[in-house]
């Protein structure tokens, strides 16, 4: 799959978490009408990525939010208790998507090796597509809840097991070699978080994520793949 195929076929965005916000807190959000609600959800996600990414999450202030924004001090509270909820409910709701999306294009593949193709391409093309978002709630995890911070870890985790469950299932079928697979999933997750995390150091290279996410398979592929005799 090409970076464009994913684009076309899959809907990650600012708006879904948005979406995903609006739906998970309807109860607690005391504006009613969804297209206001969605609109004004993503100006404050827009100025929370923003604000957080160049000055830092604790330094950011409601009223940092209000100027950058636009809205008022009384429609942030309307939505949000605090900037602490902001962080939590944006971050929880966006892995929430990420995990369906993962879960649901590895699934479709059956054999081993795409099913891992898929989870390396899959992967990538979402931290490209939402980049901004993981860059600042990796750089963010800090700032959570004790609670919070460990939903975080578990998220990483997550993928990381999904990777590794891949890897042990394709030894049992006899297409990649026996190895320590929690250690290579690890590895390759971190391969993964490379490329949101120094992103201005491949573009100083012309770097594209399909040439990226092509590489990283082959580099993949040349150890873990079994030798047929």
């Amino acid at each position: 799959m090409k970076y464009k195929e994913f684009l076309d076929t899959i809907a990650a965005s600012r708006l879904d978490i948005c979406r995903s916000v609006f739906l998970g807190y309807r109860d607690e959000i005391k504006i009613k009408k969804e297209k206001t609600v969605l609109k004004n959800l993503e100006k404050i996600f827009d100025a929370t990525l923003k604000i957080g990414i160049e000055k830092g999450f604790q330094a950011m202030t409601m009223l940092d939010l209000k100027n950058v924004s636009g809205l008022s001090i009384g429609a942030l509270y309307s939505y949000f208790s605090s900037k602490e909820e902001i962080l939590r409910v944006f971050l929880s709701e966006g892995r929430k998507i990420i995990w369906q999306i993962l879960d649901e294009l590895i699934e479709k593949e059956k054999d081993p090796g795409a099913k891992l193709e898929s989870a390396v391409e899959v992967h990538l093309f979402l931290t490209e597509r939402m980049h901004k978002w993981f860059y600042f709630s990796y750089m963010e995890a800090k700032n959570l809840s004790p609670s919070e911070k460990e939903n975080a870890v578990q998220s990483e985790l997550h993928t990381e097991k999904l990777i590794e469950n891949i890897l042990i299932d394709g030894q049992k079928q006899g297409v990649f070699i026996e190895t320590d697979h929690s250690l290579a999933a690890s590895v390759i997750k971190a391969m993964l978080q490379d490329w949101y995390l120094k992103r201005g150091k491949y573009a100083k290279k012309n770097i594209a994520v399909d040439q990226y996410a092509e590489f990283i398979m082959s580099f993949i592929k040349s150890f873990y793949l079994k030798r047929q005799i």
